[in-house]
């Protein structure tokens, strides 16, 4: 087995773990508003399990989505705030922020039209992502009110969405319409299903990914991501230069 990591004096070192990407943008680890973290005692072992697994900053992304998870920028905050406390007695000196993985629904769009201060992921950028059952017969439209309205689209998984599997073409559209795609880590191992795994090595293998999310939410994620040839897989991936985790 260990000949998979030999290597020629010209190739990266595999680093074992992925503090390559060193910041991961999509969780759910803040307690008790999601199907993420229930408590902090689990906020807290995720968050200590990822930073041995070489994570150094978080973007924790819990869903705004009305029919289920009706959080608002004061529940995300009330939960982060205490997040910070109980890290600040464990005396875990980690970067840990709170933004939002927006849900499309047809109140989505009235957010923006009404001017709503969108919770973003870094700058401007704004995480979003559609139904698993069909897309929003008006995204196109909706992610150009995004645009306009001077925000940076970020949509969440593409691999997952299975009505878009294996199209190429959609994807494209995507990306020529200003958008950055996010790429689950655990779609590359096949965690989702081989159809999605296929879908996200065909989006890494045209260059199509700009970053790179563990979308944890329990501990069977985690235990998951502990797998050398992930960790290999990413620490490839980094090197074409184009994953933008790092820079957060």
């Amino acid at each position: 087995m260990f000949g998979l990591f030999k290597r020629k004096p010209s190739e990266p070192v595999f680093k074992g773990n992925y503090s390559g990407l060193h910041t991961d943008m999509h969780s759910h680890l803040l307690p008790g508003i999601d199907d993420g973290a229930p408590d902090l005692d689990t906020s807290v072992q995720l968050i200590k399990g990822m930073m041995e697994l070489g994570f150094q900053k978080f973007i924790t992304t819990p869903h705004i989505y009305p029919d289920l998870y009706p959080n608002t920028r004061q529940t995300i905050e009330q939960a982060h705030t205490l997040l910070m406390q109980r890290l600040q007695e464990e005396q875990l000196n980690v970067t840990v922020k709170a933004a939002a993985e927006y849900f499309v629904d047809e109140q989505f769009p009235e957010r923006i039209d009404q001017g709503e201060q969108l919770l973003t992921l870094h700058k401007n950028w704004v995480l979003f992502e559609v139904s698993f059952v069909s897309p929003p017969a008006d995204l196109a439209d909706t992610i150009f009110k995004m645009i306009v309205a001077g925000y940076q689209p970020v949509l969440a998984h593409p691999e997952r969405y299975s009505f878009y599997h294996y199209k190429k073409e959609v994807f494209q559209r995507f990306k020529d319409q200003g958008c950055l795609l996010q790429v689950n880590l655990l779609s590359l191992l096949g965690y989702y299903g081989k159809s999605v795994q296929e879908t996200a090595r065909m989006l890494v293998k045209e260059q199509m990914v700009d970053l790179i999310g563990t979308d944890l939410h329990h501990i069977r994620h985690l235990q998951t991501m502990n797998h050398p040839l992930l960790m290999a897989e990413v620490d490839a991936l980094l090197q074409s230069g184009k994953i933008l985790n790092p820079t957060l």
